[in-house]
């Protein structure tokens, strides 16, 4: 009879977690991404979204494809011979002066969920920056990269600021180094149910 209740015990978990999903909210108007577990906030992370000119779209979406080492097949930097950069914004159909060549930009970690636009390991400089993918501290990066999968839901909702009008951590200089792996206080941002510790005794991911 215990080993039964036991099994009973241990078949309601698994069906529980194997049923379990994780979803992304993404604040535009806060410049702030969160990872949820059924619902319920685990972790948040700054980041950088589209500038005015290359707004991030916003709607339903779900993760369509996950790139580890993805690189901009548009955007990036033209350097010189001697890997100096010479043009620091650029794309591939620009002019290229003679002794010089593109550098795709890189976009680690990229986890995208609308057509060219996707969340990934990037520099955030404290405002709406991006050709409008959606820019994160490597660290965080790597934590949803670990937990999404194709077919995550993605919701992103609000308004980038058209001013620099949010300060990121550190006047926008994000130590990744120091990073802690399930980072800021949820509670401070979203308004939804935060969980903590995890709801299995273990971080599902």
């Amino acid at each position: 009879m215990r080993f039964f209740a036991f099994a009973l015990l241990a078949f309601i978990c698994l069906e529980r977690s194997a049923s379990a999903q994780y979803s992304v909210q993404l604040d535009l108007t806060e410049q702030k991404v969160y990872l949820l577990y059924n619902d319920r906030a685990i972790m948040e992370s700054p980041v950088s979204s589209g500038r005015p000119s290359h707004l991030t779209p916003t709607g339903a979406f779900h993760i369509t494809n996950k790139d580890l080492k993805h690189v901009s097949s548009i955007y990036g930097r033209i350097v010189d011979r001697s890997g100096r950069t010479v043009v620091l914004d650029a794309d591939t159909d620009m002019t290229r002066p003679a002794g010089t060549r593109f550098i795709n930009a890189p976009m680690r970690y990229f986890m995208q969920f609308a057509p060219g636009i996707g969340l990934h390991a990037g520099y955030l400089p404290g405002y709406p920056a991006s050709h409008g993918c959606v820019r994160m501290p490597e660290e965080k990066a790597i934590a949803f990269f670990q937990a999404v999968s194709v077919g995550t839901p993605v919701t992103v909702f609000g308004t980038a600021p058209r001013a620099r009008q949010y300060q990121a951590g550190n006047n926008g200089n994000y130590d990744q180094r120091s990073y802690n792996h399930f980072g800021n206080n949820s509670r401070n941002g979203y308004k939804g149910r935060v969980v903590f510790p995890p709801p299995f005794g273990f971080w599902p991911f």
